[in-house]
C-alpha cells in the first residue's frame, strides 16, 4: 500500500498492511537521528516511515516552521508576535495585545495581506500528493491564537467577561482561520484538514466545558464544516485533558483526535477507544514522558504492541503517534523497538537512510 492508501484505509477502519505512522520528533531528536543516519534532519521523518505529510499555514508556522540556529535569536511574525529561540523551541517574547485597550483590540487587523504567502507553505509538499497522505494545518484556530496575542491570563479573563472588544477579537481570529481553511481546501488536493486549539491542561480543561461550548465551539464548528464540505477528513489537536468535550467534537464532524495524552485524567486511550471508537480515529497515545525515554526496549515493544492491539480492536481507526514530540534523551534502541512493534525493522530504516545518502551524494 502507498502511504495515502494506508492512512485512508485506517480511517475507514479497513485492513492495512501495517499501522500508519505520523511521528513528531523533537528538533534535537531529529538532528541526532540525522547525524546517526548521516542524512539531513529534515529527512528523518520520511526515513522513519511517516505516512502523513503536512505543514502549517497558520501561526504555528511562526512557532515551529521558522528555525533559528542560535539561542536568543528572534523573529516577528505576521500577527505581530515576537518569538525567541529558548532551548529547542521558539517561545513568545512579545504579545502584541498584552496590555491593549478596547480600541486597540477592536482595531487590530489579522494578516489577510499575507494569506497567499502563508498558504504558499503548502506548495513544496504538494509534489508528493499522489503517494502520501497530505494535510494542511490551520492551527491555532481560536483560543490558542488569542493566548499568543493577549497572553494566556488575559485570554482566559476575556472568556469570563462579556465585553465587546474581547468578543470581537475572538470572532475575528476565528474568521481568519476559517478563511484560511476555505482557501486551502479550494487550492490544494488535500486528504485532511488539520485544526487545533489547545484548551486542555495536565489535570483538566483550561476553561469550563460550558464556557468552551458557548464561546469557542460555535467559532470552531464552521472550520470543521469546511473540511466536510470538501469531502475531507477533519483532524483536531489539543494537548491535555479534554475528555468532556469529545462528544461535542464528534457532533461537529471530527474524524481524527490527537495527541491523546494518556497521563492526563480522562485520556486513557483504551477507555476512549471503547467509548468513541465507532466515531473517531485516534492518533497518538505513545507516552513520551516515561515509556520512550526511560523504559527498556523490551518494555517499549510490549507497550506499543499492546497499544496498537487495543486501538485497532475494530480493525482500524488508529495512527501511531507520540503524545508529544519524541524527546532527545530517548535511547536509539527504544526508537527502533517502537517501530519494530508495528512491523518496520531496524534494517528497513537503515536501508531508507542509505537511499537518502545516495541521493545527496
Amino acid at each position: 500500500m502507498t502511504s495515502k492508501e494506508r492512512v485512508h484505509a485506517a480511517l475507514r477502519k479497513d485492513s492495512v498492511d501495517r499501522i500508519p505512522i505520523f511521528m513528531w520528533f523533537h528538533p534535537e531528536t531529529a538532528i541526532r537521528l540525522g547525524q546517526i543516519f548521516e542524512i539531513p534532519s529534515s529527512k528523518v521523518a520520511f526515513v522513519m516511515g511517516n505516512d502523513v505529510l503536512q505543514t502549517w499555514v497558520g501561526n504555528n508556522h511562526a512557532m515551529e516552521g521558522i528555525v533559528h540556529d542560535r539561542q536568543g535569536e528572534t523573529h516577528w511574525d505576521d500577527w505581530g508576535v515576537e518569538w525567541i529561540k529558548e532551548g529547542a523551541f521558539n517561545q513568545i517574547r512579545h504579545y502584541p495585545l498584552l496590555n491593549a485597550s478596547d480600541d486597540e483590540m477592536l482595531n487590530y487587523t489579522f494578516p489577510y495581506h499575507k494569506m497567499d504567502e502563508l498558504l504558499g507553505n503548502m506548495n513544496p509538499i504538494m509534489e508528493r500528493y499522489e503517494e502520501i497522505f497530505i494535510g494542511c494545518d490551520t492551527s491555532p484556530c481560536v483560543f490558542e491564537l488569542l493566548c499568543r496575542l493577549r497572553g494566556m491570563e488575559n485570554a482566559l479573563l476575556d472568556l469570563a467577561i462579556e465585553d465587546e472588544a474581547p468578543r470581537v477579537l475572538r470572532e475575528r481570529a476565528a474568521e481568519f482561520a476559517l478563511r484560511q481553511a476555505e482557501l486551502a481546501c479550494e487550492r490544494f488536493t488535500l486528504d485532511w484538514l488539520w485544526t487545533g486549539d489547545d484548551v486542555g491542561g495536565q489535570l483538566a480543561m483550561m476553561m469550563s466545558p460550558s464556557c468552551w461550548r458557548s464561546k469557542i465551539k460555535p467559532l470552531l464548528a464552521p472550520m470543521f464544516q469546511v473540511g466536510k464540505s470538501h469531502r475531507l477528513w477533519v483532524a483536531y489537536h489539543s494537548c491535555g485533558s479534554i475528555r468532556p468535550i469529545i462528544p461535542d467534537l464528534i457532533e461537529m464532524g471530527l474524524d481524527v483526535l490527537n495527541p491523546i495524552q494518556s497521563n492526563c485524567p480522562g485520556m486513557d486511550p483504551f477507555e476512549l477507544k471503547r467509548e468513541f471508537g465507532k466515531e473517531l480515529t485516534f492518533m497518538g497515545g505513545v507516552d513520551t514522558q516515561e515509556l520512550l525515554p526511560k523504559g527498556s526496549a523490551k518494555e517499549v515493544r510490549r507497550e506499543i504492541e499492546k497499544l496498537v492491539e487495543g486501538m485497532t480492536s475494530d480493525g482500524g481507526g488508529y495512527i501511531l503517534a507520540a503524545s508529544h514530540t519524541v524527546p532527545p534523551e530517548t535511547p536509539l534502541e527504544n526508537i527502533f523497538a517502537m517501530y519494530e512493534a508495528v512491523g518496520i525493522t531496524e534494517e528497513e530504516i537503515w536501508d531508507k537512510a542509505a537511499d537518502i545518502r545516495c541521493q545527496h551524494n
